[in-house]
């Protein structure tokens, strides 16, 4: 059986090495496919926005609820805990808090499945485990697996060039010695489906080379790549803005593709300032929403200041505004000093002004958004902030802070969309694909950083730094 034709189903215990866009859901989805027994599969992965990924990709390949049960590690492991409080050695209010302390319940739940009284249990429940994105493992996750994989038939799939997620204390397992230690290598996919799929069979192959490079701790040149790979050249002067904007500004491979922009993970707000500058560009947003609970935590409506802040918020989410000129012409017209009409957007100021409400916050962002030049750059916080608002201006509706959290935790299990141009860094894009991948700053990415960015175009690879040769950070 060739590597990319393995069946999942008849792996005991073992690791898939599976290397961007060469097929690892779709092997997924045809085990599930082929899955028979009475009892499901467990699946795990790692984020919410990864099970929502692959629950719709299983929904589309109509796929029986029943053959399977997704979730990811961590979920699994608080109702596990919850199941089973006194060997888990836990408080269950811990479980149930705003932000449960994760390293402890996968401490628990290891407490809970290194006994064998609960073996039964599992096996009565489920068929087998298969686990998604390995390499994003902590080493208690990866505990967590090491336990449940002495119980059932068990595939892990994942690669350790793609491990970029960290997990602050909890490090990540080590791929030789936790991760290949316990799971022997099942296969290797080999074939670049994804660009195969798109007519770019060429840059796949590239792209395929290119990762064996960069594990092997060679460099990649740029100039000796495929047409479809664009070196555009930086010299650190102020002329290299125009080009990376020139750069994101490229058009998709169709009319209706798609590209995707990567910028400094170490600098959010330079995403953001990319994507107001480009044309069409949004944000891809972290999950956390930080920006916008904080804004809701610290909004006071009884403030004297609070619509500069109502104000200053909004221009982070949408270009052509300027709250410190809408502050100024409220002075002069509160002064009496204005020889102009009030506009719409400055009445409904002065009214919130007045009598503060959080209708009148959601009814100022409205009449920012309608006003002429402006574009909502980052529309996800800005849905979630509108999602907020609406709750809290209910009668009897939670508090402006709760609200948001909720909004946020919408979002967060909903998964990332694909934008029509969207800029984000390779953690946020991760997971992400479209026709063209414009890298701001390759010069910035370490190897697996640089490969996550490599492998998210499938027609169109543009990367912007000083030197041809990559990485140039380890």
């Amino acid at each position: 059986m060739a590597p990319n034709d393995i069946d999942l189903l008849t792996v005991q215990r073992g690791l898939v090495i599976a290397p961007a866009g060469c097929g690892k859901t779709q092997l997924i989805v045809e085990a599930l496919k082929r899955h028979v027994e009475p009892k499901p599969i467990l699946v795990l992965t790692h984020t919410n926005a990864g099970v929502a990924a692959l629950r719709n990709r299983l929904e589309k390949a109509k796929i029986r609820p029943s053959a399977f049960r997704l979730s990811t590690i961590d979920g699994f492991a608080i109702r596990l805990v919850g199941m089973f409080p006194g060997r888990a050695e836990i408080d269950l209010v811990k479980l149930t808090v705003e932000r449960p302390p994760y390293p402890e319940i996968r401490t628990a739940a290891c407490n809970v499945l290194k006994t064998n009284r609960i073996y039964d249990a599992i096996r009565a429940t489920y068929s087998r485990l298969l686990v998604d994105e390995y390499q994003d493992c902590s080493y208690w996750q990866h505990a967590i697996v090491y336990y449940l994989s002495h119980v059932l038939p068990t595939c892990v799939l994942g690669d350790q060039l793609q491990a970029i997620f960290g997990f602050g204390d909890d490090a990540l397992a080590d791929w030789q010695e936790h991760v290949g230690g316990h799971f022997p290598v099942a296969a290797e996919l080999t074939t670049p489906h994804r660009w195969i799929n798109a007519g770019a069979a060429e840059l796949g192959q590239w792209v395929l080379a290119a990762r064996g490079s960069l594990l092997s701790g060679q460099t990649i040149d740029l100039r000796q790549s495929p047409s479809t790979v664009e070196w555009v050249q930086l010299d650190g002067s102020n002329g290299d803005r125009p080009k990376q904007l020139k750069a994101g500004a490229t058009k998709p491979h169709t009319p209706d593709g798609n590209v995707l922009i990567i910028g400094d993970s170490t600098q959010p707000r330079s995403q953001q300032l990319f994507a107001s500058q480009i044309p069409g560009a949004t944000v891809v947003e972290a999950v956390d929403l930080r920006e916008l609970v904080n804004f809701a935590s610290q909004l006071d409506l009884t403030a004297a200041d609070a619509v500069h802040r109502v104000a200053h918020f909004a221009a982070s989410l949408m270009t052509g505004t300027s709250p410190d000129d809408l502050i100024k012409r409220l002075a002069t017209i509160t002064s009496g000093r204005s020889r102009k009409d009030v506009t719409e957007l400055e009445q409904l100021a002065l009214d919130f002004q007045a009598a503060p409400t959080y209708g009148g916050v959601a009814a100022l962002f409205a009449a920012i958004n309608n006003q002429a030049g402006v574009r909502v750059h980052r529309p996800a916080v800005l849905r979630a902030c509108f999602r907020a608002l609406n709750e809290c201006a209910k009668a009897d509706g939670p508090e402006f802070r709760e609200a948001a959290v909720r909004a946020r935790e919408q979002y967060r299990m909903a998964g990332r969309s694909l934008p029509k141009r969207g800029v984000g860094s390779t953690l946020l894009l991760k997971g992400l694909e479209a026709e063209v991948c414009v890298v701001i700053q390759g010069d910035k990415l370490n190897a697996k950083n640089l490969y996550v960015a490599l492998t998210r175009g499938s027609n169109k690879l543009i990367v912007c730094s000083k030197s041809p040769v990559l990485p140039v950070v380890t």
